[in-house]
């Protein structure tokens, strides 16, 4: 089921997230039955990714970090001190503040660890294999205004690449043009829940293409996850009114009792 839920402004949707991302690991480290397996995050990076970081920095009192694993859905392959590094951006914005520290943080090798971004892929796609679950208890992606989540862009061949864990971009569209991501197949395997989180009217356009399911992957990189997930997956837009703004009438009634 896909659920929208819209916000007035990029503050409030940044707060919200935060408040429901906490809400829901504690639940579900609260439920588990395991509590030695740690909860399986993927975090994503961006504008409205570090706001919503920050919040959950904010209210992180409380919550049973030292149960979560964090992983990171893309990643640029820059040097480590990159301002540019999303794993930088959310030690920074959270991570590194959490109490207690989370189990794990794992990050994708950077430039000058490796000696290429084809390596950087395979030590990911390495650790992901080895030491993941091989589940995700949520995975949170943005999206480009050219319609990209995580490092998969539209009509780029690591967009169509179906037998990796993590997959090495060299010509990325959108600098810097090395990077690292996760693909459809490793975001969508066994995922109990993906929150997407979009703010802004540059992404209006693309938020209504990933919304419409008559379109197709190579120009809707979404659609090549939706495809890939769990039956039972929760699939949640949070939105702020800007990014919401060409969604058709009829999706955004059907989802009325979710806004905010």
């Amino acid at each position: 089921m896909v659920t929208l839920k819209v916000f007035d402004e990029p503050a409030a949707l940044a707060r919200e997230v935060a408040h429901a991302m906490i809400q829901r690991l504690s639940r579900t480290s609260q439920s588990s039955e395991d509590p030695i397996t740690p909860l399986e995050v993927a975090l994503t990076g961006g504008t409205i990714a570090r706001a919503i970081h920050r919040q959950v920095g904010a209210q992180s009192a409380g919550v049973p970090w030292g149960q979560v694993r964090f992983w990171f859905g893309d990643e640029r392959f820059v040097p480590a001190e990159s301002p540019d590094r999303n794993a930088l951006q959310a030690r920074e914005d959270f991570l590194d503040g959490l109490t207690p520290p989370p189990f794990a943080v794992m990050e994708v090798p950077a430039v000058g660890e490796v000696d290429s971004v084809a390596r950087a892929a395979s030590t990911y796609s390495e650790q992901l294999r080895h030491q993941g679950t091989g589940s995700w208890d949520l995975v949170m992606l943005g999206l480009g205004p050219d319609g990209h989540i995580a490092s998969l862009f539209p009509h780029h061949p690591a967009a169509q690449i179906r037998d990796a864990i993590a997959v090495a971009v060299t010509d990325s569209p959108k600098p810097p043009p090395e990077r690292v991501s996760l693909t459809f197949e490793a975001l969508g395997r066994n995922t109990r829940a993906v929150w997407f989180v979009v703010s802004g009217a540059d992404k209006a356009q693309a938020v209504a293409r990933s919304l419409d399911p008559t379109q197709d992957v190579s120009s809707t990189p979404v659609r090549g996850l939706l495809e890939r997930l769990p039956a039972e997956c929760e699939v949640v837009w949070w939105l702020d009114k800007a990014a919401a703004s060409e969604v058709e009438a009829a999706a955004l009634e059907a989802s009325e009792d979710d806004f905010a």
